[in-house]
């Protein structure tokens, strides 16, 4: 796969934080970096395909009606 440059700032309280845990972890700026977008990606991704699997749920009338949420709700407040 391909690389590119891209350009961002960086406030420089977090700046430190990155160089710190780039010098702690023996790591540089873009190993570290490219393993938070990849993070950030992910996550993204897998919000994206719950919302996504919710709806066509929805739309195929799997749905749970108000007064079974409520029953839900009441048992898990009894639990605390």
């Amino acid at each position: 796969m391909g690389k590119g440059t891209i350009s961002f700032r960086l406030d420089s309280e977090k700046l430190g934080e990155l160089d710190a845990l780039a010098d702690a972890t023996d790591r540089d700026r873009t190993y570290l970096l490219n393993e938070a977008v990849a993070a950030y990606l992910e996550a993204q991704r897998w919000q994206l395909e719950q919302i996504k699997a919710g709806i066509a749920e929805a739309d195929a009338g799997k749905l749970v009606g108000h007064t079974k949420v409520r029953a839900m709700a009441a048992r898990w407040r009894r639990r605390k």
